[in-house]
């Protein structure tokens, strides 16, 4: 009983958080609550470059499948994110899909992003979709493909 107090209060937390943070996250209603709360955490972590929230979102056999043609394990995808040459300034998601079943999720849509990579200034429009999967009670990403839109 004790830990589904403090799992109320984590998703609680999670959803003002979601409300004050603005286009950066994603529209997660009507997601179950654990699932909007975890999503909504790694859209956060990945906008602010926070290592520890991006730890442990991210599945241990996460892979990125990127529009280079690459794909990135866990360790190469956290260690760009939060490589202080890459700032990103500007995200809004839209066109979201989300697609649901027992123990598994779909999330994705469109990411629009301004930052400044290694110095130069850049403007990204991409489509996305990140996998979903609950392992040992908690939701953990375990797969994106995110491709530029020309």
């Amino acid at each position: 009983m004790r830990l589904r107090h403090w799992q109320w209060a984590i998703c609680a937390a999670l959803s003002a958080a979601s409300a004050q943070a603005g286009q950066e996250v994603g529209d997660y209603s009507g997601l179950p609550q654990d699932l909007a709360a975890a999503a909504t955490a790694y859209d956060l972590a990945q906008f602010k470059s926070d290592r520890p929230e991006l730890e442990r979102l991210l599945a241990d056999d996460y892979i990125l499948a990127g529009s280079n043609g690459r794909n990135q394990d866990k360790a190469q995808s956290i260690a760009d994110t939060v490589d202080p040459a890459n700032k990103t300034s500007y995200v809004a998601i839209s066109q979201q899909v989300r697609k649901v079943w027992p123990n598994g999720a779909v999330l994705g849509g469109i990411v629009d992003a301004k930052g400044i990579n290694h110095g130069k200034a850049y403007t990204m429009r991409a489509r996305f979709v990140d996998v979903w999967a609950k392992r040992d009670g908690q939701w953990k990403v375990i797969f994106t493909q995110a491709n530029r839109i020309p």
